[in-house]
């Protein structure tokens, strides 16, 4: 690993005079503020820049790159795989003062965002005008798009919708070079030139900076309507999860709790949840007209019913909806109650996979002693097992790191993948072999040399260093 050097004074001047001296911090209590993300990791900046034009991000990237100084571009620290966490000190990049939203077009159907734009607050701000930005990652209260974009978040409702790299249009990037360059297009249909913008939707920051998204909205439906299902068996729950999308109504999400998720779930709430079931699914439909999402609802609940669930209860108002996804929104703080840390995991499997892959994170838990509440978006196969644990319990981490590995093993083995949409980031990034292969992990160095041959954005991430960061 390279040592770290410090930067010049000269050089926190020269950023200073780029993006102002309040806008370049390099106080320790400052930069302890950008050393964590949503993980229990911790990685400190040299020194924190805030710039608010993409102007400024290439100038801070051309004094970076005379410098041999790594960059770490950074949203709202809400990520869950350490993408957003400094690899080798240098420079943490915040975009948080990048949050216009330019443009909302309701003729063209799409908004022109900076990336610091809170997920939530764009959601609202295309509603007050009917439209409708569906990619809803669980933390789109704090993250920001940016972020979205750099992990191509997805979400509950991309069963139907789409992650976020389905409504990315077109994006303003600062490549390593500095150069700022735009990719993509306002127009529906755009096959000129390789797709660019592809590329860098889920780079996580090491191909280039975004300073400017151009995004797909859609009109926004009237009604939305949710049901709960209980199963007595996560099995039947899997298999209603795949009778349901061949009935010809497609939901928009559906979601899956087992058993411990549910019983760390009621003991914060208190709200009744059924705690003798193996597994809860939350199904949504939504549309234009109020009676055919109540029949689209009506017939998901029955293939429940066909497919052995105990009990449907089905919400006849958009609040009875809303309080059923109570309890889906509160999974986070309520597995906090039962240890200080937890790996929140990200596997996809094929629908099919989804027992066998829960009866082996059951039989891993076991068998190192760990908790593991799993829930997930069961609609599209993408689970979440978190593992709970304390990060200064040395003992136990052993056991975290050896069950997580088997985990990301077992999934690759059903044919699925190391991540469906928190990215690869430090924590993933020795696995990544067993998934891609050799071969593949050679394209995408030679892509990443190519774009930024001095290696300064985002280093140390997604490939592997032969070195453990956790």
């Amino acid at each position: 690993m390279n040592e770290i050097l410090p930067i010049p004074e000269r050089v926190i001047n020269e950023l200073r005079a780029v993006v102002g001296a309040e806008n370049a911090l390099i106080d320790l209590e400052d930069r302890l503020a950008y050393s964590i993300d949503g993980t229990w990791v911790e990685r400190l900046p040299q020194v924190v820049v805030l710039p608010t034009t993409a102007a400024q991000v290439g100038t801070v990237v051309v004094i970076a790159g005379r410098e041999g100084i790594a960059i770490t571009p950074r949203g709202s620290s809400s990520g869950l795989s350490g993408g957003a966490l400094p690899g080798r000190g240098g420079i943490a990049l915040s975009m948080a003062r990048m949050r216009r939203i330019i443009e909302i077009s309701r003729a063209d159907q799409v908004a022109v965002v900076e990336p610091g734009v809170i997920t939530g607050e764009l959601q609202r701000a295309v509603e007050a005008e009917g439209l409708f930005y569906p990619p809803d990652p669980s933390s789109l209260g704090v993250s920001a798009i940016g972020g979205n974009i750099a992990e191509n978040a997805g979400g509950a409702r991309c069963l139907k919708y789409g992650v976020t790299g389905d409504y990315v249009m077109a994006l303003q990037v600062v490549l390593a070079s500095g150069a700022i360059i735009r990719v993509g297009g306002r127009t529906v249909k755009n096959v000129t030139g390789y797709n660019l913008r592809s590329l860098f939707v889920g780079s996580e920051g090491t191909l280039g900076i975004v300073t400017e998204a151009t995004l797909r909205l859609l009109p926004k439906p009237r009604h939305t309507l949710t049901l709960a299902a209980e199963f007595m068996e996560i099995e039947d729950a899997a298999q209603a999860v795949t009778a349901m999308l061949m009935s010809g109504v497609l939901p928009v999400a559906v979601e899956i709790m087992d058993a411990t998720t549910l019983a760390c779930v009621e003991d914060l709430l208190r709200m009744g949840l059924p705690l003798d079931v193996g597994a809860l699914l939350l199904v949504s439909a939504d549309g234009n007209h109020l009676d055919g999402v109540r029949a689209d609802l009506a017939l998901l609940g029955q293939v429940c019913r066909d497919q052995g669930a105990r009990a449907v209860q089905v919400a006849a108002t958009g609040a009875e909806s809303d309080a059923l996804w109570r309890a889906r929104r509160s999974i986070a703080p309520a597995l906090a109650r039962r240890k200080p840390n937890k790996l929140g995991e990200d596997i996809a499997v094929p629908r099919s996979r989804i027992p066998a892959m829960v009866r082996a994170i059951r039989r891993i838990a076991a068998e190192h002693d760990l908790l593991i509440p799993i829930y997930g978006h069961a609609g599209d196969g993408n689970l979440h097992p978190n593992i709970l644990c304390n990060k200064h319990d040395s003992e136990e981490m052993a056991r975290v790191r050896r069950a997580a590995g088997e985990i990301f093993a077992e999934a690759v083995a059903l044919g699925g993948t190391l991540s469906g949409e928190h990215g690869i980031g430090l924590l993933k990034k020795e696995f990544l072999e067993a998934d891609l292969g050799a071969t593949q992990i050679a394209v995408m160095r030679a892509v990443k040399d190519a774009l930024d041959p001095q290696g300064i954005l985002n280093p140390g991430k997604i490939f592997p260093t032969g070195v453990s960061d956790w």
